[in-house]
């Protein structure tokens, strides 16, 4: 595991309430390398969006650690934590996440604005354009269609060019023909930028591109059976 970008250590993740304890995630071990890309899969409720929340550092594990770039997230406090996603981490979510108050080229910007990037407009519009919305930099979010602002999302998420790329169902409010595009994109952009991706999503095509598949059940990692020639 000497290059492994992000190692995932007997993760459990359990909640109380009035009728007992809840075990959400139980004992989740792997190991991603560089570059490598990884579907989440498993039925709703399975814990598959919990899993991506501990592995950003949003949310805590009762046991267990996640390593990003060789870094414990959970031996740091939530300020160092929200310091390492800003600089290794960017996320793509199903509902896009834009800031309706701020056009598209604003959105692409803040990320580097909030890094102190002198260059945040030159590269929000390079990467803009890489995304084919070069003529869509003023636009607030609503006047975009659903395609255009999840690739406004790609944009954004790709010009800090994270080490790890997470992303929850990006295609789960598009219409099919509009999220084979921007899957296409993303899986580009991944490449370009050499990037190691992380995606939850219950399509199973989307899934298939990835390197490797990790499925949950009921919170736990269950082995994939070997594929036969």
């Amino acid at each position: 595991m000497s290059d492994s970008i992000l190692v995932v250590d007997h993760v459990t993740k359990q909640v109380r309430d009035s009728t007992g304890t809840l075990t959400i995630l139980d004992d989740i071990h792997f190991a991603l390398e560089r570059q490598e890309s990884a579907a989440i899969v498993g039925a709703s409720g399975s814990g598959k969006s919990t899993l991506l929340s501990i592995l950003a550092g949003l949310d805590t594990p009762t046991q267990g650690t996640v390593r990003l770039d060789g870094i414990d997230l959970f031996r740091l406090d939530e300020d160092s934590r929200a310091a390492v996603r800003a600089e290794r981490v960017g996320f793509v979510f199903q509902s896009f996440q834009l800031l309706g108050n701020l056009t598209a080229i604003e959105n692409v910007m803040l990320p580097l604005e909030l890094q102190g990037r002198a260059d945040a407009r030159s590269a929000a519009t390079e990467m803009l354009a890489r995304v084919g919305l070069a003529q869509r930099l003023g636009h607030y979010p609503k006047l975009l269609s659903g395609g255009e602002q999840q690739r406004v999302a790609l944009a954004r998420a790709f010009v800090v060019r994270p080490r790890l790329l997470l992303a929850d169902e990006p295609t789960g409010s598009l219409d099919f023909a509009t999220g084979e595009t921007v899957m296409q994109l993303m899986f580009e952009l991944n490449r370009e930028a050499g990037t190691t991706l992380v995606l939850v999503t219950h399509d199973r095509s989307i899934a298939a591109r990835c390197d490797r598949q990790l499925r949950i059940e009921a919170g736990r990692l269950v082995p994939q059976p070997a594929e036969v020639n």
